[in-house]
């Protein structure tokens, strides 16, 4: 049967192969089970049903992932989109956090229909490289700022509006720690480094007297308190309409790179470079961000972790089915979840933001028309608290850019209309 469902031989790998795949995938991306409540409970948002709703997005989406598309790439509530949620809709905006689940539901409806009707290529074709790397690593300088702040190594100031914290705290040091010890696990190359990190500061915190055990495992908490409960008609406020697109563009860049990506590492992708099961992926990509806004977590979407398994010789979706249902199992694990204090996974994220900041290696710094937009995402989204507007100012100073440095050419219809509603938007809606 599995050889039916995901041909196996037809791949070049076997059953051995694509378990220990999944095992090694989901071990690289386990954190997120721990940070994704972490960084969304901030909102208001039971930590106990995130946790449930974080496992059970991922494992719809690693289902639909291996079932449908037959590829071994696994999904899970993204990080940046998570902090975005969290620091720039609801706390930044001031809508709640019902809102900003209905705000994730329609951008994954807007996502599955781009890949029903076949216009992610066009779009995805449209925007610029430039603008796809700099708002990597935008999300990565704004992961940066959150890391700091949980961590209390940077606080607001009234005269500078930020400054160094009191790096004699324990949460501090033990941030720095865990940063510190991914880097040591990494070299060792140990499978799961950054979840390793996180459980070895959870386990001195927990040693010292600085956190109390609550268990390891128990039944799984309850999800009625985020399950279904997104306010639809509150995400069709006029200013949300931004947050539905930048949710959108950010999911949609980050998964079509991480798809190619993968694909290509596995030696999936044809001569000419075409990812095989394109529409497939995509649509169980914006399926699962849709499972997620009902189960009650942020955007859905593929993991660059999923390389860890490719490189342990996953070919087929059954990795990704394998590492679905690990998530199902990790449900069980809510106590332990729970203890995970906040410094715990600051140097995760922080982690995370010095991987998405390697796409700055690859801009060509010699042209200020792109430079210029570069330099403004990569700042404004941190300065500013917000992906949403990074985007929008990115787009703007693109396009006026390369009008004023005599290169309008190079800029498309697509990213011309983009730019000039976002700009209007800004003007007269703020």
């Amino acid at each position: 049967m599995l050889e039916r469902l995901f041909k196996l031989s037809a791949s070049g790998s076997n059953f051995r192969t694509e378990v220990i795949a999944g095992i090694t995938t989901y071990l690289t991306m386990a954190y997120i089970i721990f940070v994704n409540p972490s960084i969304l409970e901030a909102t208001g948002m039971d930590n106990g049903a995130v946790f449930v709703a974080t496992c059970l997005a991922a494992a719809v989406g690693c289902f639909i992932m291996g079932f449908v598309a037959n590829l071994p790439i696994a999904l899970a509530p993204g990080m940046g989109l998570n902090a975005f949620f969290t620091y720039g809709v609801v706390l930044g905006m001031g809508y709640t956090w019902q809102a900003a689940l209905g705000a994730v539901f329609f951008s994954g409806v807007i996502f599955i229909l781009l890949s029903l009707f076949r216009i992610r290529e066009w779009l995805i074709n449209a925007i610029p490289n430039t603008l796809k790397k700099a708002i990597a690593a935008g999300i990565g300088a704004f992961l940066a700022l959150i890391a700091l702040k949980n961590a209390g190594i940077v606080v607001d100031h009234p005269a500078t509006l930020v400054t160094i914290g009191d790096m004699h705290e324990f949460g501090a040091y033990m941030a720095v720690a865990g940063f510190f010890l991914i880097i040591l696990f990494e070299r060792l190359r140990l499978p799961g480094a950054v979840l390793l990190a996180v459980l070895a500061v959870t386990g001195i915190a927990l040693f010292s007297g600085h956190v109390s055990y609550n268990g390891i495992m128990s039944a799984p908490p309850s999800i009625a308190p985020t399950f279904l409960q997104l306010d639809i008609a509150a995400a069709f406020d006029i200013a949300m309409i931004s947050v539905i697109f930048a949710f959108l563009f950010v999911d949609l860049f980050d998964t079509a790179g991480t798809l190619i990506a993968v694909t290509e590492k596995a030696g999936l992708n044809g001569k000419n470079g075409d990812m095989p099961r394109l529409g497939k992926a995509l649509l169980a990509d914006s399926s699962a961000t849709v499972a997620g806004s009902l189960l009650g977590t942020s955007s859905t979407t593929s993991y660059i972790e999923s390389g860890s398994g490719v490189a342990a010789g996953g070919r087929t979706g059954l990795t990704a089915v394998v590492v679905g249902i690990l998530f199902l199992l990790s449900t069980f694990f809510a106590p332990l979840a729970g203890m995970v204090p906040a410094y715990a996974t600051a140097g995760a994220i922080f982690y995370v933001s010095v991987i998405m900041l390697y796409t700055l290696g690859d801009i060509d710094w010699h042209d200020l028309t792109e430079a210029a937009p570069v330099a403004v995402v990569l700042l404004m989204m941190p300065l500013t608290f917000s992906i949403a507007e990074g985007i929008t100012l990115g787009f703007i100073t693109y396009a006026a850019a390369k009008a004023l440095g005599g290169k309008a050419g190079e800029v498309s219809l697509t990213t011309w209309i983009i730019s000039g509603a976002l700009l209007l938007k800004m003007v007269f809606v703020g």
